[in-house]
């Protein structure tokens, strides 16, 4: 079946001359040249999904020939034709029509946008386009696409940012709009980008949000939420958080009792590693790194927020061979570095006077490192006791002692004396240096020096200054003397010693007459 337009009608009249040598075939009638294609021009808006109508109508005369359907003006994409295969989607209105030429394209898609020609043709061996409609223009509204979320490839680690991307596609016209939410709590992002940049049929767009992670996230949801003219109400798109995130655990070592821990006191070691996301985390505790003495694990156990916690514990007595022991909590979270804590056991040890001691490593060498500067502060002092004492002795052998020091402690000591003034002369007599008298100077033996008195005696030497007075009423025999004792330093140059209190000692001195 071919649609023909309007061809021979029963008023026209086919006259044909033959003459010699040519035959002339022509319409009697002028109406051949008042045919119209009658078509609106649009635009024609339809949602897609829609069945859209394009109107075309035939009247007059024309030559014969059918009428076809094409998109766009090049008449390279033929639409309809009763003549050929085409798509079941496409009908005519009024089937069989002469003058209406009408057709129905059903479930409108993007790519059906566009400019549709109705065009009669002119019949023959090769068909040619005799008259052709003005073009409809078909716009398609197209709703987007529901949109899709893409995230990291791999987990990101709380306390950082993760970059997402949303797109949709095949909507029109070109205006939308994309909001990114988490929590219903919105993200600022920057404007999406909607592809092609020139005029399309359909477009899509992309977005990108960066999105802050933290703890709390687990549980958290990730929007993305498109609004288009097309649609009634917004759409969304959820990705949840903990997909992609990754908390660390926060490791902790306790010991209860708390260091120190007392000498055979029972002591529980707990190693928790808590608030970690996802649940690919183990944990072990041991002692001294030995894995034959491990802790005893508890069930992990899920947290209100979604994070998980793990426990281990070893309990023990605090015995003397286990101060200092090292108690080691190791924690692996699937590919991450493992994180490990690390306790001491202390002991405190009861002295006899029921004082505490805690045995610190720290505390023992300060203890071990002031005995010996102690045992060397002793040896020291004895050895200089001992060379002081050797020299005193040597001075003594060497006669730098008077005779009478010499002798027995118990014999009187001889002292030479210049007398300044005799008892006959005047009181301005010049002294003569070769009158001495001799006067024997009895002092009582001193009690018992001790080894430091000792020391401090031999590096000092004595003197008596002897201050001759007037003689006692009666007593012509006696002259007393003032002996002020100073004691002078043989040790090397030093800075002169404070001065000693003053005592005046007596000496009864009993003179020999020349």
């Amino acid at each position: 079946m071919t649609m023909d337009a309007p061809g021979l009608s029963s008023r026209a009249l086919l006259t044909c001359l033959l003459p010699p040598l040519l035959l002339f075939c022509s319409w009697s009638g002028a109406k051949g040249q008042d045919l119209e294609v009658l078509q609106p021009p649009g635009p024609l808006s339809v949602s897609a999904g829609e069945t859209l109508t394009l109107t075309c109508t035939v009247s007059g005369t024309g030559p014969p020939g059918g009428v076809k359907w094409h998109k766009g003006s090049d008449r390279k994409q033929p639409i309809y034709s009763e003549r050929g295969q085409y798509p079941s989607r496409v009908t005519r209105v009024v089937p069989g029509s002469e003058t209406d030429f009408s057709i129905r394209i059903s479930t409108i898609r993007p790519e059906d946008a566009g400019t549709y020609y109705c065009v009669k043709y002119r019949a023959g061996s090769q068909e040619t386009e005799f008259k052709s409609g003005v073009g409809t223009e078909v716009s398609v509204i197209a709703t987007p696409s529901q949109p899709s979320i893409e995230g990291p490839a791999s987990r990101v680690l709380s306390g950082t940012s993760a970059t997402f991307t949303c797109t949709s596609d095949g909507f029109s016209p070109r205006a939308i709009k994309v909001t990114w939410l988490k929590d219903n709590t919105r993200i600022v992002s920057p404007e999406p980008t909607v592809l092609p940049e020139g005029e399309s049929i359909s477009y899509q767009v992309l977005s990108t949000a960066q999105v802050p992670l933290t703890r709390d996230d687990v549980k958290s949801q990730l929007i993305c939420q498109i609004e288009h003219e097309t649609l009634q109400s917004p759409l969304r798109e959820f990705f949840k958080l903990a997909d992609i995130l990754r908390v660390p655990p926060r490791v902790k070592l306790e010991a209860n009792p708390a260091n120190p821990v007392p000498l055979n006191e029972s002591v529980t070691f707990s190693c928790s590693a808590e608030g970690f996301y996802p649940e690919d985390t183990t944990l072990a505790l041991t002692l001294n790194s030995s894995l034959s003495e491990t802790g005893t694990a508890e069930p992990m156990a899920q947290n209100g927020d979604g994070t998980f916690t793990l426990r281990s514990s070893l309990k023990l007595n605090a015995t003397e061979e286990r101060n200092q022991s090292a108690f080691t909590c190791l924690v692996t979270q699937n590919s991450q570095p493992v994180a490990t804590e690390t306790s001491v056991l202390n002991i405190r040890v009861l002295t006899e006077g029921s004082e505490s001691i805690s045995m610190e490593p720290d505390e023992k060498k300060i203890y071990i490192i002031s005995a010996v500067v102690c045992a060397l502060l002793v040896v020291l002092v004895v050895t200089i006791i001992y060379f002081i004492h050797a020299r005193h002795n040597k001075a003594s052998s060497d006669g730098l002692l008077s005779p009478s020091q010499q002798g027995k402690d118990k014999e009187p000591t001889s002292v030479r004396l210049h007398e300044s003034e005799k008892a006959s002369g005047g009181a301005n007599q010049e002294p003569d240096p070769n009158n001495v008298t001799y006067a024997d100077l009895n002092f009582e033996k001193a009690p018992k020096k001790s080894p430091q008195q000792m020391v401090e005696i031999s590096q000092q030497s004595e003197y008596a200054s002897i201050q001759t007075v007037p003689p006692a009423p009666n007593d012509e025999n006696v002259t007393y003397a003032d002996l002020d004792m100073v004691h002078l330093s043989k040790a090397p140059k030093r800075p002169a010693p404070q001065p000693e209190e003053t005592s005046s000692e007596y000496a009864s001195v009993q003179v020999r007459g020349k």
